[in-house]
């Protein structure tokens, strides 16, 4: 499958802009834009922290899965994945060969300053002190290291990086 035919995969730490960011890229590329967590909420009518709650999150990371991997191997989608789905080896794997995977990076400093808009539809973060997440920040950028193409958000327009984006897939 020729680069421009791939899927494109973003992932990145929770709160990072993989939604928004994802949705102007496939807008712009004339693609469909799907976002795992939205759709599995629906399949499940509540959202990921009652999925958490009501089933465990071993429920949620298969459902994850099994749609991550389905989707990766079709063409020309925009894939946003949950901030936790590299975690699994075989998501991680699949992304990286079928697709082209771009991570949206964000400083700490950076992801604090909208924490406030992501706290409380974050089952991860549910209970955890500061500490406790930036612990969970800096545990999650091993799993950030493997991708096709790194973007920087700190203070950033979506609309900008989408561009940027566009501009280096160009020149894949």
């Amino acid at each position: 499958m020729e680069n421009r035919d791939k899927s494109i995969v973003f992932i990145g730490f929770m709160g990072v802009g993989k939604t928004t960011i994802g949705k102007i890229v496939a807008s712009k590329l004339n693609r469909d834009f799907i976002d795992i967590d939205e759709v599995i909420e629906k399949e499940y009518s509540m959202p990921v922290s009652e999925i958490f709650t009501k089933f465990g999150e071993k429920v949620f990371r298969e459902r994850e899965k099994s749609l991550i991997t389905s989707l990766a191997n079709q063409q020309q989608k925009i894939i946003s994945v949950g901030g936790g789905a590299f975690l699994q080896e075989e998501i991680r794997q699949t992304c990286l060969g079928s697709c082209t995977v771009i991570l949206l990076d964000l400083s700490l400093d950076g992801w604090k300053d909208r924490l406030d808009l992501i706290i409380d539809s974050r089952p991860v973060l549910k209970g955890k002190s500061v500490e406790e997440m930036e612990e969970l920040f800096y545990k999650r950028q091993d799993i950030y290291i493997n991708h096709h193409l790194k973007i920087s958000t700190d203070s950033r327009d979506a609309n900008e990086i989408a561009d940027q984006i566009i501009d280096e897939l160009n020149s894949i």
